[in-house]
């Protein structure tokens, strides 16, 4: 209790201090002769101008009265009382002025053309009289001793003037004030200007004036001072602290219209937003989108609630007309009244202010009225709406943007939301003006068309070098080996001939280079013509053999070497569809993609070529593919494009029948946000793949429609929107789909998409038939599985395929290369088991595989534990430890204590 007497007492003594009562007028005299100085600057000169600084300087010689007090008593106690009263007297007048400026201020204010009334030129007589009267007394009693007489005079007028200006002179004007902003309709501005002056500074200002003065009206004592300093104090401090709040605010809302617009402070952070909008311009491919960019933008930058926000797009002379809004719709209907009867003038006026804003617009005309403003004021009236805001292309307006009335009830638009606005409908108008006469769906169709042919060319040029690299690492094997046949003996001819067939044919009989050379040197010997063939040395390795007949009879000569770029060309061009594709050949001969292709389907000829060719190109590309090709041939298929493409994440979505829900929907867009309260949002499947993934949608048929219009949407134009939502998300993902029925008698009975059959249709794979593919090319795809079955180079000798397994084989034709793959080798096995040689026979691992990344963790076997990146690849692929054990073929607590070692496992 003690503790707060002590406060109080301390803060009445602060409070009764002449030192502050010195400091806040002083302040108070600095602050209205800065806005006085302010006032000077401006160009509009009317009435409330010339009131407004009578009233300042009225105010300026009211508070210099109490800093003369303050000097005397504190510096100049001896100073002459005569000069004091004099200067009081002249405060007295000053506070009569005073009154009388504010009252007739406010009137000028709420009247757009002021003009004196009856009342107000009474009120001024009035005010004058007492002026004059006080000024009189204090020029009279300058220089003469203060009688009693003069000073009961002066009381009683200083009384008087008092009571006049606290009660008929102030309320009447502050009635006929308040009146007439309830009769008139007054900009909200001028309101809002109103409301400041009258909350913060007129009657605040008048309440603690009558408080001070009541004691002085009401005392008999003439000669009664104010000796309390604390109230006074107090009541400046707040209406200082109120000038100095409410004249930035007044002159931030264009105080009697000496700004153009409201002003504020620039937006930090405008940019940082604009990012996100800028970025939903790139992916827009319909006028609808823009509509909602629009809404969102006015929410998130403006505070303005979607529904109140309407973008309309205007005719186009090039395309049919797309609207927003409907054009039945009254309001669409004055707009274009407005925009098509007007004069020049007015699309003038339009392009000069390129933004009409009601509450703008009717404080401009409150003061300077012109037949423009009053146009533009009766349109936004007619549509109600705060703002009107066209779109220009070319001083043509293409579209227009409408904010309804009222849809920011407590705050103004400022001149930097203007210019936010601005900068939105600049982008806006090349975004719409690119739409209606260029295609953007084309142009970001295209654009996407691009960059895949641009990816296809690259990793054609990549191939090409591969291919070259590959021909200029056997530059030391140019020399050409000779060998000679007659009366049925091969004769080498050279130390080359040696070394690169490596058998003796005459002895090795049963060896496949035996039987080819001895196969070449009976064709040449037949036909009497040059014969060439292509073989694989011991290493894997092509050679070529080329025989011509000798001049001498019966003697053949084979030459024998490595083969060239023009040699692996000649030996295939006879058989493209199109010569063009030559480089493809070499592409398949000499790299590693192209390997991996012909060991997937290690067999030759026409109809086998082409296809190898269509596969190269399309895992050269990155474009959505459909397989068309037997069920168990897809997921080799599959692997291998996914492996060409280096990609990482296979993710395989196996459709058994119709989707009756939407739950793959969400899974590859993800769902809004709208229709997921509640659950946790994980990120789309398409997102999650991005960069670094294949898709594999497995019966692409059984997707529903609507999905199936979503995935075609990503794939024409390389972004998807989430599942029930206008947000969208830019993918670089693999898609390779596969089904067994008929895209286009679906499409027909509307059973599927035509847009993602068109999306398809052009990168559509069909692998031939093996139950319709020639008996030949059918026979070399035996001998290539038959030659990958087999690891032992003695065993391919002995179990190579007979004319009559063959022959066995295209009788009852195999559906799939998987499905002859499993054929050859239960024919290998037979033989090994007829041969008695089953149990040393060694069959390759890796036969099976067909991930190529699984090929060479296949081959090492149980040697794979050893190597850290093999078992990293391996727990990436198959992410349990069983698995893993069952494909090297170990128990798992050997692959468990690798997994702990290379920290695959906690």
């Amino acid at each position: 209790m003690i503790h707060i007497e002590t406060i109080f007492t301390v803060l009445s003594h602060f409070l009764e201090s002449q030192i502050l009562l010195l400091m806040v007028f002083g302040i108070a005299i600095v602050l209205k002769s800065f806005i006085l100085v302010h006032l000077f600057f401006k160009k509009s000169k009317t009435i409330s101008y010339y009131l407004l600084v009578t009233i300042l300087v009225s105010a300026i010689f009211m508070d210099s009265e109490w800093i003369f007090l303050t000097i005397k008593r504190l510096l100049f106690n001896n100073i002459e009382l005569k000069f004091y009263f004099f200067w009081a007297r002249i405060a007295w007048a000053s506070t009569i002025i005073f009154y009388q400026s504010f009252t007739l201020f406010l009137e000028s204010l709420v009247q757009h053309n002021f003009k004196f009334s009856l009342r107000n030129k009474i009120f001024t007589a009035i005010s004058s009289t007492f002026v004059t009267a006080i000024i009189a007394i204090a020029i009279y009693s300058y220089n003469f001793d203060r009688s009693t007489d003069k000073l009961m005079i002066e009381t009683i007028l200083q009384k008087v003037g008092a009571i006049y200006v606290s009660f008929p002179l102030f309320l009447s004007s502050l009635f006929v004030t308040l009146h007439r902003t309830r009769l008139e309709t007054l900009p909200r501005i001028l309101k809002k200007q109103l409301q400041l002056m009258l909350g913060f500074i007129i009657i605040p200002y008048w309440i603690f004036d009558l408080l001070q003065i009541v004691p002085y009206i009401l005392s008999v004592d003439y000669l009664f001072l104010n000796t309390s300093y604390a109230f006074v104090n107090l009541s400046n401090i707040f209406i200082t602290f109120a000038i100095f709040y409410c004249s930035r605010k007044m002159f931030g809302l264009r105080f009697l219209n000496w700004s153009t617009q409201v002003q504020s402070s620039v937006d930090i952070n405008f940019m940082d937003n604009f990012k996100t909008i800028l970025e939903q311009f790139s992916h827009v491919t319909t006028m609808q989108e823009l509509s909602h960019i629009t809404q969102r933008f006015f929410k998130e930058s403006f505070g303005i609630p979607f529904n109140r926000v309407q973008l309309h797009i205007r005719a186009s002379n090039q395309h049919h007309r797309q609207n927003i809004t409907d054009e039945r719709h009254p309001t669409i209907t004055i707009v274009e009244g407005f925009m098509s009867m007007h004069p020049p003038a007015m699309c003038d006026y339009l392009k000069q202010h390129k933004i009409l804003v009601y509450d703008e617009m009717a404080f401009s005309n409150f003061y300077e009225s012109t037949i423009e403003s009053k146009s533009a004021l009766a349109f936004l009236d007619g549509i109600q709406a705060d703002i009107f805001l066209p779109v220009f292309e070319k001083d043509t307006v293409i579209a227009y943007i409408m904010v309804d009335r009222f849809a920011r009830l407590n705050t103004f638009y400022t001149n930097t939301e203007y210019d936010e606005m601005l900068i939105f409908t600049r982008y806006l108008g090349n975004i719409i003006h690119l739409m209606q006469n260029k295609n953007l769906d084309t142009l970001i169709k295209q654009e996407k068309e691009l960059q895949e042919e641009l990816y296809a060319k690259h990793q054609e040029i990549s191939q090409y070098k591969e291919s070259i690299r590959s021909f200029l690492r056997n530059h030391t094997h140019k020399d050409i080996g000779i060998i000679f046949y007659k009366n049925r003996r091969f004769t080498l001819g050279n130390k080359a001939a040696k070394e690169l067939i490596k058998v003796n044919p005459n002895i090795q009989e049963g060896h496949p280079v035996s039987k080819a050379l001895k196969r070449l040197a009976q064709q040449v010997e037949a036909y009497k013509t040059a014969q060439t063939v292509y073989i694989k040395d011991a290493d894997g390795t092509k050679l070529v053999l080329s025989g011509v007949p000798s001049l001498e009879h019966n003697n053949v000569i084979i030459s024998v070497y490595y083969p060239e770029v023009t040699d692996v060309i000649k030996k295939q061009i006879d058989m493209l569809k199109d010569p063009s594709e030559w480089d493809y050949l070499l592409y398949l001969e000499s790299t590693k993609s192209g390997k991996l292709i012909n060991q997937l389907i290690p067999g030759t000829g026409e109809m086998l070529l082409n296809f190898k060719i269509g596969l190269l190109k399309t895992s050269l590309s990155k474009k959505a593919t459909l397989l068309d090709m037997p069920e168990q041939d897809l997921q080799q298929m599959v692997e291998l494009l996914h492996h060409v493409s280096v990609r990482e994440t296979l993710h395989t979505i196996d459709l058994t029948q119709p989707v009756q829900n939407y739950d793959v929907a969400i899974n590859l867009f993800g769902i809004n946000s709208i229709f997921n309260i509640g659950k946790k949002n994980s990120a789309p499947l398409l997102e999650k793949l991005d960069g670094v993934g294949t898709l594999f949608i497995k019966n692409i048929h059984f997707l529903d429609l609507e999905t199936q219009e979503y995935l075609a949407e990503f794939l024409r134009y390389g972004f998807f929107r989430v599942f029930k939502s206008d947000t969208k998300i830019t993918g670089n993902v693999r898609v390779i789909c596969s089904t067994n029925q008929n895209l286009q008698i679906l499409v027909q009975e509307e059973k599927f998409s035509k847009a993602l059959f068109t999306e398809l249709k052009h990168t559509t794979l069909s692998m031939p038939s093996l139950t319709t593919l020639p008996e030949e090319e059918l026979n070399t795809l035996a001998d290539g599985f038959s030659e990958q079955a087999i690891s032992n180079q003695t065993y391919k000798n002995l179990l190579s395929l007979s004319a009559k397994d063959k022959h066995r084989l295209a009788y009852q034709r195999p559906a799939s290369l998987q499905e002859l793959k499993t054929k050859v080798q239960r024919i290998l096995v037979d033989k090994s088991k007829q041969s008695d040689i089953y149990h040393e026979l060694q069959f390759d691992p890796a036969y099976s595989v067909s991930d190529p990344e699984l090929v060479e963790a296949a081959r090492l076997g149980k040697k794979a534990l050893k190597d850290q990146k093999i078992m990293t690849l391996l727990w990436n692929k198959f992410k349990n430890q069983n698995k893993i054990a069952s494909f090297l073929g170990v128990n798992r607590s050997s692959v468990n204590r690798r997994c702990k070692k290379y920290n695959l496992i906690a």
